[in-house]
Formats: C-alpha cells, sequence, structure tokens
C-alpha cells in the first residue's frame, strides 16, 4: 500500500486521479475496515496535511467549516456559541481519541446513515463544497448525500468545506443509544430556530437511508408559535409536533433497534427539544 502526503488541495486531487486512490481524513471508519480486511486500497492519500481543509471562520451570517476540523475542535466555546447543535453532536461521538482524530469532512464521506453531525448540518441546508479536476463546485447536504454510505462525490474529489448559516434561535441535538457515551446512534435528531425568519427545523438520523427533514412537522409548529411575544407552542401543540416528526420517520429494524422504536424516539426527542424554543438563542 502506497501512502500519498499531499500539502495542498490541488495536490490532492491529482494523487485522487490514480486509480484505486483512497482520500484519509481523521480514519476512524476507514482503519477499522482496513484491518478487518474489508478494504484493501493500492494507495492511500492523506488529507492531514493540507492547511486548506483546517479550521472554520465566521463571516457575516455564513459559518465556513473546513472538512478536517476535528470533532474536538468543534467543542471550540467560540464556535459552540455560533452553532450550538454542532457542539453538542461531536461531544457524544466516540472517546476522546475518536474526537482527535475524526473530522467532518470524514463524517460527511462515509455518509453513515447514523451519522452525528449529518442532522445538524441538513437542519440548517448545509452547503458542501468539493474540489476536483474540473475545479470547485457547491452541493446541497440533501444532494450530496444519496444513500447509506453513498455520496455524490466523484472518486476524484475531495470535501473542501461546509456553508452554514448562522441562526438566531434556539438549537439543539439529541440522540438516543444502548449507553450514555462513545455510542452509535439508535436515532438522532437537531434541532434549530431561526427567529428572524420566524421558522424552525427539524432533521432526523438514523431512521432513514439519509438524513431526513420533517418538513411537515417544521410548519405545522412554526405556525403555532407566538414569534412575536416569544410563547413558545401549547404543551398539546408539542404533543402534536412530536407525532408529525414521527411521520418523516423511514426507519428500519437492526441489530441496535427496531423501526418502532427508533420512531417513537424521535418523536419524543423533537418534542423535547421545540419546548426549550425561547432559552436564549446562539447570538445574542
Amino acid at each position: 500500500m502506497t501512502v500519498l502526503l499531499p500539502t495542498s488541495v490541488d495536490a490532492a486531487v491529482a494523487a485522487l486521479s490514480e486509480a484505486g486512490a483512497q482520500p484519509l481524513a481523521g480514519g476512524t471508519d476507514f482503519v477499522v475496515e482496513v484491518n478487518a480486511g474489508h478494504r484493501r486500497p493500492a494507495t492511500v492519500v492523506a488529507l492531514d496535511r493540507i492547511a486548506e481543509l483546517k479550521g472554520w471562520r465566521w463571516a457575516g451570517d455564513t459559518l465556513w467549516l473546513g472538512a478536517g476540523l476535528t470533532y474536538t475542535e468543534m467543542l471550540d466555546p467560540a464556535l459552540a456559541r455560533l452553532i450550538p447543535a454542532l457542539t453538542q453532536a461531536a461531544r457524544t461521538v466516540g472517546s476522546p481519541q475518536i474526537r482527535n482524530a475524526g473530522t467532518l469532512g470524514g463524517n460527511l464521506g462515509t455518509a453513515s446513515p447514523a451519522g452525528d453531525t449529518l442532522p445538524v448540518l441538513a437542519a440548517l441546508d448545509a452547503i458542501v463544497e468539493l474540489h476536483g479536476p474540473a475545479g470547485r463546485r457547491d452541493v446541497r447536504i440533501q444532494d450530496f448525500v444519496i444513500g447509506p454510505k453513498h455520496t455524490s462525490l466523484d472518486a476524484r474529489e475531495l470535501v473542501v468545506g461546509v456553508r452554514v448559516p448562522v441562526l438566531r434561535g434556539h438549537q439543539e441535538f439529541r440522540k438516543v443509544g444502548v449507553r450514555n457515551a462513545m455510542v452509535i446512534a439508535v436515532a438522532s435528531m437537531a434541532f434549530a430556530a431561526d427567529e428572524q425568519s420566524r421558522s424552525v427545523r427539524c432533521a432526523l438520523g438514523a431512521v432513514g437511508p439519509v438524513p431526513l427533514r420533517a418538513t411537515d412537522a417544521e410548519q405545522w409548529l412554526a405556525s403555532r408559535i407566538d414569534w412575536d411575544h416569544r410563547v413558545n407552542a401549547s404543551p398539546g401543540d408539542l404533543e402534536r409536533f412530536g407525532h408529525l416528526v414521527t411521520q418523516a420517520s423511514r426507519a428500519i429494524d437492526d441489530h441496535r433497534g427496531t423501526a418502532a422504536y427508533r420512531t417513537h424516539a424521535v418523536g419524543v426527542l423533537a418534542r423535547r427539544a421545540a419546548a426549550h424554543l425561547f432559552e436564549p438563542g446562539p447570538i445574542q
């Protein structure tokens, strides 16, 4: 196995043009598959030396997150103030060692239905920035993750970063697993309110082949809130919201849980998150 160590995005893209080349970010999923004998690429293109993929920056109402941003870096209090749901999701990922290695771009590229950052990005209508031989292009998160562990990424393209809006309103990420820490999600949910546009967003993870938006539930709840006086929906409305969220689920039975349990769980998670809608938001 040949390991290449490019120091620029252009050099990495050129290296990926070689047949059978595999990009390597944190390796938290890929190395497991190699060790199990499921994958044996001829060439590995390590991305950890590319400065263009690192860090994050805030410009106006938009936040740019580099593909090389690690889960540990997502815990930065300055970033948490702008996109708290992402920080909450990162905190639930693996052990400290996994959080130090795993990256946002790797979570996107793996495209697991249980990927913890994916519901957050889906709730925020993230734009994924790609770079390939033909140059750079932007893809909506909904068009990027197209199936379980399948993306619209060309084999010669890299995820460079992600753009998301900075919303004024409450955000949460919640998930259910077989234990409280270092666990793959049985069901997960990201909730975000945008007080400026008077809308709510709710995206579901691990209950479908891709991250799912509960758009009917979002629109219904937004219509039941007194935005002018910052009064939340009634308990009955929240119950109805949770029920509508369950209707967006496309869960299946597997070794981690039943479809019925997963569907029920996302409704409960969404209802609990929405109950905190008018708590202090990320931007004061």
